[in-house]
């Protein structure tokens, strides 16, 4: 899998098996707060989101995140936007294996209103800037159900940058694959309202599942990772 080392020297450990964790859009790592792997096999490493430079194409970001692999036949997990960017990742790294989550197999599988917003280019205008202004929300929202999202929501998104959001939206909607990646292992919900279309073709297709059920169904990745990881 993949055909360049992006990183020279990678570090061998005959001891575990190193698992990389790249959360979604404007997530930080805590969304694997719950995975766990069993500790004399794996070691788990939680990946997090860079403040890109505007000119950056996926790629470019692609191999920048791949200095953080330090171990050779490491494994990559990556969650909707996160799970992209993994795919093009192992374009420019050696891993043991890649799994994709609550994502897409190649720009055909976009909802048709990200469709939309790429034909029209109307992603451009998208105020993105108001999702910096989550307190406010938090300060006068009624009902303990708004109350609650908007503090997962603090706890979880907490990429907000400005420049980060517009340029990570850009990329989702700008994405290039044409075909599903034949080496990864794609993992999806069949209750995901994000990426509905992804549940077809080669895929593991998890009952329930939502778009965050890396979150909420954290106890089925830890007890199906490890044998999808060794098979």
């Amino acid at each position: 899998m993949g055909n360049i080392d992006a990183k020279k020297n990678l570090k061998v450990d005959e001891n575990y098996i190193h698992v990389y964790l790249m959360p979604g859009l404007a997530a930080n790592p805590s969304i694997f707060e719950n995975i766990k792997l069993p500790e004399d096999t794996f070691k788990i490493h939680w990946l997090e989101w860079e403040i890109p430079n505007s000119d950056n194409s996926l790629e470019d970001y692609a191999k920048r995140m791949c200095n953080y692999i330090e171990y050779k036949g490491s494994v990559l997990l990556g969650v909707s936007f996160g799970g992209m960017l993994v795919q093009e990742m192992c374009k420019h790294i050696d891993l043991r294996k890649l799994f994709v989550v609550s994502s897409i197999k190649s720009h055909h599988e976009l909802p048709k209103r990200l469709k939309i917003l790429r034909k029209t280019k109307a992603y451009k205008i998208l105020p993105t800037r108001l999702v910096s202004h989550v307190d406010v929300l938090e300060k006068y929202s009624f009902g303990s159900f708004f109350k609650k999202r908007l503090s997962l929501y603090k706890k979880y998104l907490s990429v907000r940058d400005p420049k980060y959001l517009d340029w990570a939206i850009k990329q989702v909607v700008t994405w290039n694959q044409e075909e599903p990646n034949p080496d990864a292992t794609y993992i999806h919900g069949d209750k995901d309202i994000v990426f509905p279309h992804s549940c077809q073709g080669n895929c593991i297709v998890i009952k329930g599942g939502t778009h965050i059920m890396i979150i909420n169904k954290f106890k089925w990745f830890n007890e199906n990772l490890p044998k999808l990881i060794l098979d």
